[in-house]
């Protein structure tokens, strides 16, 4: 991560000499001939200062899932950095080169997207050697694309003579009672260089999930939630992007709307109570997608080609526009742009019962869209809803602007290709 940072700054670097080289001959840009206009040395500060700003909050956005050089990464440094050096200048009224500001923004760019496309390049894995008794876990690390398992062992088995190599990671479950000869060979790993992790760290970040049987109380979700400073962010946020969009949104919203009146007899919006934050039952707005007898034997769920859709609802379904009217619920604070998906009040109540954990998906305000949609799709059981929840309580606990940026982008796919639709 860090050597990816370095390589932005001295991208950065290359960007402006070239740009001065090209607009006043001399790559060396403090010593270009500005003809008398001022010194260039605000707008160097400011650009290399923007661009520390920007690589601080990278960092803090990272998150936790195994990192990898992004271009989306790229596209936020640099544009924090200009809108930060413009900001700059024009409180400061400094002497500036338009042309030497633009071409240097447009070659570090290009730099910075260059370089990660190299490093993407490279093999990305982890070699791992775990210390568990769970196997379900140690079977979803050795499924993961960038974890290569080399061995598992039991806490406590007879561990083997000699240390784990330094090249690869030493993951302990720490819940686990360890042998004394296996607790002596962590020690002798540790002590020979070997980089020693814990299980749950290392499976959040390969899985982007919450492995279920390693929560104790489940302190360890509410505690970040409540010491993060983003959910007032998040709300601002929310709302002033729906109401940008809203001259698009409620243009297709009704294009829709007709759409389904003429399809099936019926009301245009269907409205369905679901659980929100704290526990606070809401209406949820959606395009009516079933004929209207549609739950006359009760609450159920959805099925692949399921027989109460009408034809317009199908297509609503896949393309995932049936849910355009729940950006009302966001203007009304009920739903965030991402967050769990909020569930009807019949199935919160039963899950409860018999999955552990599940109440603590009500800590934050629910989503459109999220992290189990994007990676998971819809459930239609019990068994789906638990690995759904390992994604939710993911989001729970890590929560922040770059996450939800990340998953909103991949929510774009979704609704291209109709993953997880009913």
């Amino acid at each position: 991560m860090l050597s990816v940072l370095a390589s932005d700054i001295l991208s950065l670097g290359v960007a402006m000499a070239f740009a001065s080289w090209v607009v006043f001959g001399n790559p060396l840009v403090w010593r270009a001939d500005t003809a008398g206009q001022g010194s260039p040395w605000p707008f160097i500060a400011f650009m290399f200062g923007g661009a520390v700003l920007a690589s601080y909050l990278s960092i803090l956005t990272w998150g936790k899932v195994a990192p990898r050089p992004s271009y989306g990464r790229a596209l936020a440094i640099v544009g924090i950095t200009v809108g930060f050096t413009a900001l700059a200048l024009v409180v400061t009224r400094v002497y500036w080169s338009r042309p030497l500001f633009l071409l240097t923004a447009v070659v570090w760019l290009t730099l910075a997207l260059f370089h990660r496309a190299v490093r993407r390049q490279r093999p990305w894995s982890e070699q791992l050697v775990l210390v568990t008794a769970e196997k379900s876990l140690a079977e979803d690390l050795r499924d993961a694309p960038h974890a290569r398992l080399i061995e598992v062992y039991s806490p406590w088995e007879q561990p083997p003579a000699t240390p784990v190599a330094q090249e690869v990671t030493l993951v302990v479950d720490l819940r686990a009672v360890l042998s004394e000869d296996m607790a002596q060979f962590v020690s002798s790993s540790s002590i020979a260089g070997t980089t020693i992790r814990s299980l749950t760290e290392v499976y959040e970040e390969h899985t982007g999930r919450i492995p279920l049987v390693h929560l104790a109380e489940g302190w360890e979700l509410t505690q970040p939630v409540a010491r993060s400073s983003y959910a007032p962010l998040k709300r601002i946020l929310d709302l002033v992007v729906t109401v940008l969009l809203a001259p698009i949104w409620v243009l297709v919203a009704l294009g829709v709307g007709v759409a389904v009146r003429l399809d099936s007899p019926g009301p245009i919006v269907f409205r369905q109570s679901r659980v929100g934050r704290k526990y606070r039952s809401f209406t949820l707005y959606k395009f009516r997608t079933m004929q209207a007898d549609a739950e006359a034997d009760g609450p159920q769920f959805a099925k692949v080609g399921d027989p109460r859709l009408t034809r317009v609802g199908r297509f609503l379904r896949t393309s995932h526009l049936d849910e355009v009217p729940q950006l009302w619920n966001v203007v009304r604070g009920e739903l965030s742009l991402v967050g769990p998906r909020p569930e009807r009040p019949v199935f919160v109540e039963e899950f409860e019962r018999t999955i552990p954990f599940y109440a603590s998906r009500t800590v934050i305000r629910p989503g459109v869209t999220g992290w189990a949609q994007v990676n998971y799709g819809y459930a239609d059981d019990e068994a789906d809803t638990v690995e759904k929840l390992t994604y939710d309580l993911y989001y729970v606990k890590h929560s922040s602007l770059w996450f939800d940026i990340q998953i909103l982008g991949r929510s774009i796919w979704t609704v291209l290709t109709g993953f997880g639709a009913r």
